[in-house]
């Protein structure tokens, strides 16, 4: 009797497995970033280990949210429909992609950005079924 793992397996398990994958992700990211925009901003010292601390704990948190709000959306849209394909993922980057966009008020940016993680997600996922 062989299952398939993702059938087993319930969406809060993805969801924390998806923010502390991707928020360590983003924490890395602004550990590899930080030091690049402190010395533009020609910081030192004190000030300089703050806005290090700053960037790795402002980037994580940011991939982490949206990484979990990703998997909510995906894993919400495929128990509603009742299949596990693309268009679940298409979805979820669209919902993601409004959400990262919508704090600048411009429909065509919110659009834009729901369209392009709308293409993304479903490609990634069209990817890992393949």
């Amino acid at each position: 009797m062989e299952t398939k793992i993702e059938e087993d397996t319930p969406c809060s398990s993805f969801v924390v497995e998806s923010i502390v994958r991707v928020g360590t992700a983003g924490a890395l990211w602004g550990l590899c970033s930080g030091p690049s925009e402190a010395t533009k901003l020609g910081l030192a010292g004190f000030a300089r280990a703050s806005f290090l601390a700053k960037s790795i704990g402002v980037n994580s948190v940011q991939c982490g949210i949206f990484s979990g709000i990703f998997t909510v959306a995906r894993c919400g849209i495929q128990t509603y429909r009742g299949r596990a394909d693309a268009v679940n993922a298409a979805g979820a980057g669209a919902i993601v992609g409004a959400a990262i966009a919508v704090g600048t008020r411009s429909k065509k940016e919110i659009a834009g950005m729901a369209a392009l993680l709308s293409i993304l997600g479903a490609a990634a996922d069209y990817s890992r079924t393949l």
